[in-house]
């Protein structure tokens, strides 16, 4: 009876280490965009998330993440104050964008490719993000990239100077 105790506990506890938060100590969330035909570029700063990823338990691991749309930083005050009008993205309205896992598979031993459900001003699309894992001593290292179309999302108007198509890329560090 002892043993069995022992095998149990034993096996509760692996099951659950892995299943563990993640603490993000440090995040950049930026995106690109063409404007008047010239690539231009931005940020979103203040990520919370709660990840629960082990690349060898993947039906089990899990992203939660969002961002503060208010923290839009394209360098330019003006443009700044006008992606954050109702047109764009409403940030009185719609305070954060969210990202949500529905799935991840393994490509090789550090690349996967996880669904997730991005929501943006109340519109949920389902997204496949490419990203790189790799973990060292103290943590891991989350990288990928993704394209959308901003129009989905009811981001701006139908524009002859503005892409419809947006790549934002996504890089966390976190502790174990």
């Amino acid at each position: 009876m002892k043993y069995f105790v022992f095998i149990f506990f034993s096996l509760f506890s692996t099951v659950f280490s892995f299943a563990q938060s993640r603490q993000v100590t440090n995040s950049s969330i930026t995106f690109k965009i063409k404007n008047l035909g010239i690539a231009t570029s931005g940020s979103f700063s203040g990520l919370v998330a709660t990840i629960n990823f082990d690349k060898d338990h993947l039906n089990t691991s899990s992203i939660e993440a969002s961002v503060d749309t208010k923290t839009i930083n394209s360098d330019n005050t003006m443009r700044d104050n006008h992606l954050k009008d109702e047109e764009y993205f409403d940030v009185e309205k719609y305070p954060e964008i969210k990202l949500k896992s529905v799935s991840f598979t393994r490509k090789n031993n550090e690349n996967f490719i996880g669904v997730f459900n991005l929501t943006i001003k109340d519109k949920t699309k389902p997204v496949k993000i490419p990203f790189s894992y790799i973990e060292n001593n103290t943590g891991s290292i989350f990288k990928g990239s993704f394209d959308i179309n901003r129009l989905d999302f009811g981001v701006g108007g139908k524009s002859m100077v503005l892409a419809n198509e947006a790549t934002v890329l996504i890089e966390v560090e976190t502790t174990k």
